[in-house]
């Protein structure tokens, strides 16, 4: 790596790609399409990718670009990487290989969202499909668990329990408890008195 001149950056098929530093706007190429990349140097010979574009031209795109502002004065972005490729398809897979690799801060498009989340270009499919069997294939030598190509389906407890009644069997009231005796003597009709009455008259 030179300072101020090239770099090879890897996307996630592990790839290499040769960028050319552009300091200044004569420093970008005005004849042709590429990739771009915003780029913060940190400690002098550390680079951290912070954006990752492509254009049909160059120049014309690299010159005012909107996000350029917030990754200079926010994200303090020190310099700009471009790389020339004429071909759209080309320049299409090159940015998504790119984006997943460095997974920069200010891309939110193309990111791969998970662990099975497999690239939208049929190119870069394929290769991480392969990529995918052939670690499956040395994890099963190692005796590692394999991560396969889909994301396991989760079952529901609820759902596998064999021992789980479907029909649950209906609710047994016990009977009311007898009244006691003491009770029922307080409940006894009073002594009749009418007797005492008649008697006396």
């Amino acid at each position: 790596m030179m300072l101020f001149g090239r770099h090879h950056w890897h996307g996630e098929s592990g790839r290499r790609y040769t960028f050319n530093c552009a300091l200044t706007k004569n420093g970008i190429p005005n004849d042709s399409g590429g990739i771009y990349i915003f780029v913060r140097r940190d400690f002098l010979f550390f680079l951290k990718a912070l954006y990752v574009g492509k254009a049909a031209n160059l120049r014309g795109r690299l010159v005012g670009h909107e996000k350029w502002g917030k990754a200079w004065w926010i994200l303090g972005a020190t310099e700009r990487y471009t790389m020339r490729v004429h071909s759209e398809t080309e320049r299409r897979m090159i940015e998504e290989d790119l984006i997943r690799g460095l997974t920069p801060k200010m891309n939110d498009v193309m990111m791969p969202r998970g662990e099975f989340d497999l690239p939208n270009t049929p190119q870069l499919r394929r290769n991480w499909i392969w990529r995918r069997k052939v670690g499956d294939w040395f994890r099963g030598l190692a005796g590692i668990p394999k991560k396969g190509l889909r994301e396991p389906h989760k079952s529901h407890v609820h759902q596998s329990a064999p021992d789980r009644d479907e029909h649950p069997a209906p609710v047994q009231h016990e009977p009311k408890a007898q009244v006691s005796s003491i009770w029922k003597k307080k409940r006894q009709a009073p002594e009749d008195h009418t007797g005492y009455w008649r008697k006396s008259a």
